[in-house]
């Protein structure tokens, strides 16, 4: 049986880039997803339906289960809309992928009232809408997991980007209040501050040889990379284990991911040793903390049965 099967998850923000990537590894994983994305540029402008519609074909064309939705997450009633497609389309819903997000990037001196509030709404106030939506349901039916996207610009800081750092922190302390309070509904919530080589950032200056090359490792961390934390911990599983995985020096200035998650299913865990594995193959410097019982570096994890071994120690 497949991680996800018979789930049902929402995906914001997956017509491209990252959200892509979760809502194919999901469907991959057994789950029916609704692909919500308003098609809108980078900066949040203009609205087309293709991006959301061509993601769910091609889930459908592999044989998984999508509907497309171009509501935006940035306002309370079409959020509810987003939901309510799950409903509509599968008659429940098992998981909510905040991934929805634009820049507006400029220096904090120059930043306008507008671009502030737009990257507020649709990355922080987006999260909340599409999570309060789903909340009733969650509680009812005493399960049900949300996934949302902190960033290493809220998490350490980036210059020009005040209003997406402030977001972006602003969902991890969301994200922590949402497991804190629906715990005893069985309904959990987990934060990723995730990396890869998407329209976002695939814009980044190399003029010298140098930065040529740090380009090129960074195509390297392409979405389908991200994916398969999101889908694990989506999983409702009793092993608890708080992570960081990342990529740089010791001071962990260039995180990639941040877990706080459940994962104790055998298929899980081996899913997540791969996907550290696999950024070792590819060369891309990494490490795995769990918080409260050991650093763990890059040449000390093979598996996650060493993992376990941590913890149980």
């Amino acid at each position: 049986m497949r991680l996800l099967e018979n789930k049902v998850v929402v995906v914001t923000g997956a017509g491209g880039g990252i959200g892509r990537g979760f809502a194919l590894a999901m469907a991959a994983e057994g789950a029916s997803v609704v692909v919500n994305d308003v098609g809108a540029s980078v900066s949040g402008e203009g609205k087309e339906a293709g991006p959301a519609q061509k993601v769910a074909d091609e889930i459908k064309a592999k044989g998984g289960a999508a509907v497309a939705n171009t509501d935006s997450v940035a306002e309370w009633e079409s959020a509810n809309r987003i939901v309510k497609a799950a409903l509509d389309a599968f008659g429940r819903i098992d998981c909510v992928v905040n991934n929805a997000g634009i820049l507006r990037d400029r220096f904090f001196f120059n930043m306008s009232v507008e671009e502030w509030k737009a990257v507020i709404d649709v990355h922080l106030n987006g999260s909340f809408f599409v999570a309060r939506a789903a909340a009733p349901y969650f509680k009812s039916q005493s399960s049900g997991s949300y996934v949302n996207m902190t960033s290493t610009s809220g998490l350490i800081g980036n210059f020009g980007q005040a209003n997406y750092m402030a977001a972006k922190l602003g969902i991890m302390g969301l994200s922590r209040g949402i497991a804190l309070d629906m715990q005893r509904f069985k309904v959990r919530s987990n934060c990723i501050a995730p990396f890869a080589f998407t329209r976002m950032i695939e814009s980044i200056p190399a003029q010298t040889e140098a930065e040529k090359q740090r380009v090129e490792r960074l195509a390297q961390m392409t979405p389908d990379k991200i994916a398969p934390p999101a889908a694990i911990v989506t999983y409702p599983d009793s092993y608890t284990f708080d992570a960081t995985y990342g990529r740089g020096s010791d001071t962990m200035t260039i995180p990639v991911v941040v877990l706080v998650g459940r994962v104790s299913a055998r298929a899980s865990r081996d899913k997540l040793a791969a996907y550290v594995d696999g950024a070792g193959a590819a060369g891309i410097p990494h490490r795995l903390l769990v918080r409260g019982r050991t650093d763990l570096g890059p040449d000390e994890i093979a598996s996650l049965s060493e993992i376990d071994q941590h913890l149980r120690t």
